[in-house]
Parts: C-alpha cells; sequence; structure tokens
C-alpha cells in the first residue's frame, strides 16, 4: 500500500480543497401554489411539476374535476331510462339460493381443478 513520505502541510491542503466548497441551492416557486421548490422537483405543498400534477392525489383531484355534465336528453329518454333502472324489489328466499348455487358452482370448480391435476 502505498504511504506518503512526508505529511501534507496546511497550506497544501487548504489548495487542494480551496473548490471543495458548498452551493446554495436554486429555489423557484411552484406556478400552482407560489411555494418555494427546488428546481427540478415536484412541489411538496401542492404535489405538481411544470404544472401538471403528479401525485396520486391530484391525479384523481383533477380526473373528478374533468367529469363534464352529460348532455341534455328529451322527456322520452329519460322516461325510457328511468323504467329500465327501476328495480323490483327481490325477496329474500331468492337472494340466498341464488348465493347458495354461486357457492356450489364455485366448489365444482375448484374440484374439478385438483382432479385435472
Amino acid at each position: 500500500m502505498a504511504v506518503p513520505k512526508k505529511r501534507t502541510g496546511h497550506s497544501a491542503q487548504g489548495h487542494r480543497r480551496s473548490n471543495w466548497k458548498a452551493s446554495k441551492p436554486e429555489i423557484t416557486k411552484c406556478p400552482t401554489c407560489g411555494a418555494a421548490v427546488l428546481t427540478h422537483t415536484v412541489c411538496t405543498a401542492c404535489g405538481n411539476y411544470k404544472g401538471k400534477p403528479v401525485s396520486i392525489k391530484d391525479r384523481q383531484e383533477e380526473s373528478v374535476k374533468e367529469v363534464k355534465p352529460a348532455k341534455k336528453t328529451s322527456k322520452k329518454a329519460e322516461k325510457a331510462e328511468t323504467s329500465e333502472t327501476t328495480v323490483k324489489p327481490a325477496d329474500s328466499e331468492t337472494v340466498e339460493k341464488t348465493e347458495e348455487v354461486k357457492a356450489e358452482e364455485v366448489k365444482s370448480e375448484i374440484t374439478e381443478e385438483s382432479e385435472e391435476k
């Protein structure tokens, strides 16, 4: 291993470290909220980068805002939609029976898959 022959003096050490200094970080203002932000980083206050939402939370909020109201429909179309959307109340017995049938179908599919293996 290399070992220096002589100790480095304070002056030589200072000359070597003369360019080794801290720099002031560049700060800009966020275009959407006006908060101070480091350059080329996402705003911690609003989650935007270059005026566009980056965080998942902001994307969801923006998608809700972009939903446009539906076009006005005629009275005939409204009546047709309401007649289609009316739901008849189901008997609790029929609901239970359909759930039991679905459970049996799932069980039979599982047993068929295990038999195939």
